[in-house]
């Protein structure tokens, strides 16, 4: 069933309310970034942030609709992001998937890069990883890393292939991260841990490096 307008103004409003949060954050650099909401399943649509705009404002042509092929499902000026195949491969692969969110962040950019070798970042016995729903003790996550394919499609299929429903996100190379949830509260929540753990990682290996060259010159 196609989605309503009602349906349609609720995910603006609520994806307004996620842009700006992040937005204060200074998680969209030069535009970037992109954010969807799930409004149908079948056929599949969902909202997505408009191409090019400053994530850092509001305005009345921030969004729009897209079908399962990621095309506009009304007839519109306004181009959706590059990356919503990317929506669309989450929405396709995890039903239960309401909320996908990509953000380009310092902290994510150095992880993706320093564990690229691996095609994976394993990280244990944080309590920030209960925020992704994970709540076994002393847990250890892998979040897969790939390759920063210039070519969408490409870059799509190769998300596609790595991301698992029991960690809610994926790296890419250099470019940011995706990370998804049941709804957008969900997806927020699972995005703010990421982060966190990205930056306590990146921080502790800068003070460990930091001992280690201290030891050494004292000695």
């Amino acid at each position: 069933m196609t989605a309503t307008l009602e349906q349609r103004l609720d995910a603006f409003r609520r994806l307004d309310d996620v842009k700006m949060t992040f937005a204060r954050r200074d998680w969209f650099p030069g535009t970037s970034g992109n954010l969807s909401i799930k409004i149908a399943d079948d056929p599949l649509q969902f909202a997505v942030t408009a191409s090019g705009k400053d994530k850092t404002k509001l305005s009345p042509e921030d969004y729009l609709i897209v079908d399962k092929d990621s095309r506009p499902v009304d007839a519109t000026t306004l181009k959706p992001s590059a990356e919503t195949l990317i929506h669309a491969v989450v929405y396709k692969k995890f039903a239960q998937a309401g909320a996908c969110f990509h953000v380009h962040t310092v902290w994510n950019n150095l992880i993706s890069e320093l564990y690229f070798g691996q095609r994976a970042f394993s990280i244990q016995g944080q309590e920030l990883i209960k925020g992704l729903g994970i709540w076994e003790e002393n847990a250890r996550i892998t979040i897969p890393i790939v390759e920063n394919f210039a070519d969408i499609p490409t870059l799509a299929v190769a998300i596609e292939k790595v991301i698992t429903p029991e960690v809610p996100g994926v790296l890419i190379r250099n470019h940011g991260i995706y990370a998804w949830g049941g709804n957008d509260f969900e997806a927020k929540r699972h995005l703010e841990a990421f982060e966190f753990l990205f930056e306590y990682h990146a921080r502790w290996l800068q003070l460990r490096h930091a001992t280690v060259s201290t030891s050494t010159t004292t000695i």
